[in-house]
């Protein structure tokens, strides 16, 4: 039940951090908002990790540099995608993949979730569809899903999957290090690929001050991630903390008044029903 509690707080963290992130990233490139939070979070990971304590092992070290890479990846992959496909289609296709992809991981290392719990995770993927599901892109420009921008998609998803099973494999007894690893070989990454797209620029007024609030939602999203796949299977941990989008959703309804379909709505009591399956096992 901590597992999951954990797991849900993770959700909610990363889905307000989204929604905060895509509203600043509506003003200035996303890679320029991530130049600010991304070292900013880095540094308060590196405070909690100091405080909390813990040895610093080459596994923390190794599996959180991979997980925080295949987490960059995921967001550099996701947003070239989004912005050169239909987000109809790259949205939900993703989303069903970062679940899948821990699942799928975690069913091949062991993992073996009763009966009542996998119909739960079943549920939890179609909510994460209907959920991340758009009915049309917000603009007129005709967007068509390429080659490009499937592979783009697709390596999104099962790059933001691994993030979950590489940073599961990190020692427990190292606590919170392997996040600040993960923070910094993601940081690197951001800054070489801001480098390289001309980016490479800190945002000012209204962008800037929507990225510094990022980093405390980042750090505990983070934080809350960890200790949940520590204390639950790897495929239940996952599957919960993919349903974000439902924090995304809500917030936006609730600030920006944005209408909800009915399949998003129908997605988000599904979300709740499979929950009500896991959290039950």
């Amino acid at each position: 039940m901590i597992g999951v509690a954990l797991a849900l707080l993770s959700a909610i963290s990363f889905g307000v951090c989204d929604f905060v992130g895509g509203i600043a990233s509506r003003r200035v490139a996303a890679l320029r908002v991530v130049l600010v939070s991304y070292p900013v979070t880095m540094v308060l990971l590196g405070l909690l990790a100091v405080v909390i304590g813990g040895p610093i092992s080459a596994g923390a070290v190794v599996w959180g540099s991979l997980g925080g890479i295949s987490q960059a990846c995921g967001e550099w992959w996701l947003y070239a995608a989004l912005g050169a496909g239909p987000i109809s289609v790259v949205s939900p296709l993703t989303a069903v993949l970062t679940a899948a992809v821990p699942v799928g991981i975690g069913i091949a290392i062991g993992d073996r979730p009763g009966v009542l719990a996998a119909a739960g995770i079943a549920l939890a993927m179609v909510a994460v569809v209907l959920v991340s599901r758009e009915a049309t892109d917000e603009d007129v420009t005709p967007h068509r899903f390429t080659t490009t921008v499937a592979l783009l998609t697709i390596g999104s998803g099962v790059a933001f999957g691994l993030n979950f099973a590489l940073i599961h494999q990190a020692p427990v007894e190292s606590r919170l290090w392997p996040l600040l690893f993960a923070r910094m070989s993601a940081t690197m990454l951001v800054i070489i690929v801001a480098a390289a797209s001309r980016n490479l620029r800190v945002p000012s007024g209204k962008p800037l001050r929507l990225a510094l609030t990022l980093p405390v939602l980042d750090a505990s999203a983070n934080v809350a991630m960890l200790l949940a796949l520590h204390a639950s299977l790897l495929s239940l941990a996952s599957v919960l903390i993919s349903l974000y989008p439902v924090a995304t959703v809500v917030l936006a309804m609730a600030v920006l008044r944005e209408r909800v379909t009915r399949w998003q709505a129908l997605g988000m009591i599904l979300a709740a029903v499979s929950v009500s399956m896991i959290a039950a096992t």
